[in-house]
């Protein structure tokens, strides 16, 4: 079980949960972050400081939230499918190509007011 950011961070992008994650596994992507799924350790510290409220636990994500489970998964995989293991995120890094599906989620989720 891993923490996944939701929609409530599109377009947001405050940041102050990379501050508090100790292993740097969140990634800066072009509208939202994303919490590596095998770099992350699930103290927790990044769900306790989000001022949007967008980090769950997988197994804590509401069913209207379940979406951004693959989201955050897919912002880590190469062309061949794998997933990419980068080794950690710095301010400063080149932001992550966010995942194509995120185009769609972000209309449905903005204009349902769910974000």
């Amino acid at each position: 079980m891993t923490l996944v950011i939701t929609s409530t961070c599109i377009d947001v992008k405050d940041g102050i949960c990379t501050t508090a994650c100790p292993v740097d596994c969140i990634y800066e992507g072009e509208r939202m972050f994303y919490i590596h799924p095998t770099e992350c350790i699930e103290c927790g510290m990044c769900e306790s400081i989000c001022p949007v409220d967008a980090i769950r636990y997988a197994d804590e994500v509401e069913e209207s939230q379940r979406p951004f489970l693959a989201l955050n998964e897919a912002a880590f995989h190469d062309a061949t499918g794998a997933v990419s293991e980068p080794g950690g995120w710095s301010k400063g890094d080149k932001p992550l190509r966010d995942p194509p599906s995120l185009a769609v989620l972000a209309k449905k989720y903005i204009k349902e007011g769910v974000a």
